[in-house]
């Protein structure tokens, strides 16, 4: 009952602070911005937002959500569901990583990977977001009863990705490893939390570690460096270019150290672009590096039908008219919001390049990681009404 109270106070307490933040906020014209200077260039290559298709729009029906202050500012608009913390108290050792595991519709994929991942003997820390998923992902979740899982949340509406990853990262303890899951990802090798610290204790310059995108993607490799300490490898990622082409760590199996997160504070809430910013943000700004795990196989089967899906007895859909598989396409927003977005992440490493702002980005959850720090509030929240329009 503790734990319960102490979540509503906590949720309670970043509702406040949150409206605070953006009690003065209000959608920006769509026609007007152009870059943080609102200035226009008359290049056809421009990479700043372009102006408002209204064709694409018509065709593309949003549906009528609250508004974003509304649904930021209400703790009601999370469902929440704290599972007892078995894990010993304070006994001077470090606590088990902290895994964050994303849900948004796939209820097949979900059940297969998260599954598995259950499966295992290893212990960890998990908490679980769902974004408003429509195929009885919630259901499924609710029935998992592994001590492991520390907190079950939904988030009635569906934020983006980066939104997630930082509302769990406020849970993490300050000597917590980090892991993030993304749900298309089946863990094939046995002891893979293990081999992932390994790396980060033979290699303590290391503070970002992933592995390759694999089946149905291609195992494409960028740029990278083998660094190899007795019997342990990794492969460091060379260049991190900005805008290159996947010259970054893959999101979909990411492990962060703890103490890099005094570097970095959060995922950049301002440009949205997840892995493909962290990667640079950490190679090129901070005193760490980042890489590839060698040893670690994975799977990313996209689809598996209905016929073999090990979620059927949760699934409720109308199957002649709809797919956990088909939802999901149907919401996800992540190409054309990355196009909408390019001219806030190449203006983000600008100003990094420029000493306008350091490797730390702060959060819209974290009132205390804004303080000192530039963070344009106006971008990021743009990003999340994004999401909330478009993909709910």
């Amino acid at each position: 009952m503790s734990m319960i109270i102490s979540v509503l106070q906590k949720l309670l307490d970043l509702s406040m602070n949150i409206y605070e933040l953006t009690k003065d906020y209000s959608p920006p014209d769509q026609n007007q911005i152009s870059s943080p200077e609102n200035k226009k260039t008359e290049s056809p290559n421009d990479i700043r937002k372009p102006a408002v298709n209204k064709e694409i729009i018509a065709s593309n029906k949003e549906i009528k959500v609250p508004s974003l202050l509304e649904l930021i500012n209400n703790p009601v608009a999370v469902e929440e569901v704290c599972e007892p913390n078995n894990t010993a108290t304070e006994t001077g050792s470090p606590p088990p990583p902290f895994i964050s595991f994303a849900t948004f519709n796939r209820l097949g994929l979900t059940v297969r990977n998260l599954n598995r991942i259950l499966e295992s003997e290893e212990d960890f820390e998990m908490h679980i977001i769902d974004c408003n998923s429509k195929d009885n992902t919630w259901d499924y979740i609710q029935s998992l009863k592994d001590p492991r899982i520390k907190s079950k949340t939904r988030f009635k509406y569906n934020l983006g990705p980066i939104f997630v990853l930082n509302y769990n990262l406020l849970k993490r303890k300050p000597n917590q490893y980090f892991f993030t899951i993304d749900s298309d990802v089946y863990i094939k090798s046995k002891n893979w939390i293990k081999k992932y610290l390994e790396v980060f204790e033979a290699f303590p310059e290391v503070g970002l570690l992933g592995v390759m995108r694999d089946h149905p993607y291609p195992r494409y490799m960028p740029p990278i460096i083998p660094r190899v300490k007795g019997d342990l490898t990794y492969l460091e990622l060379k260049n991190a270019k900005v805008d290159g082409i996947m010259d970054f760590v893959p999101g979909h199996l990411q492990a962060l150290r703890p103490e890099l997160f005094k570097e970095i504070g959060y995922w950049c809430e301002e440009n949205g672009y997840g892995d493909a910013e962290i990667s640079p943000r950490i190679i090129h700004y901070t005193s760490f590096k980042a890489g590839f795990l060698t040893n670690v196989e994975i799977d990313m089967t996209q689809t598996i039908g209905c016929n073999k899906c090990e979620a059927r007895k949760f699934c409720r859909l109308p199957r002649s008219v709809n797919t956990c598989y088909s939802l999901s396409r149907k919401s996800n927003v992540n190409e054309s919001f990355a196009k909408r977005s390019k001219w806030k992440y190449l203006e983000t490493f600008k100003e990094l390049e420029e000493g306008k702002r350091t490797a730390y980005c702060a959060s819209i959850l974290d009132p205390e990681s804004r303080r000192g720090h530039l963070y344009h509030k106006e971008w990021a929240l743009e990003n999340f009404e994004y999401y909330l329009k478009k993909s709910n």
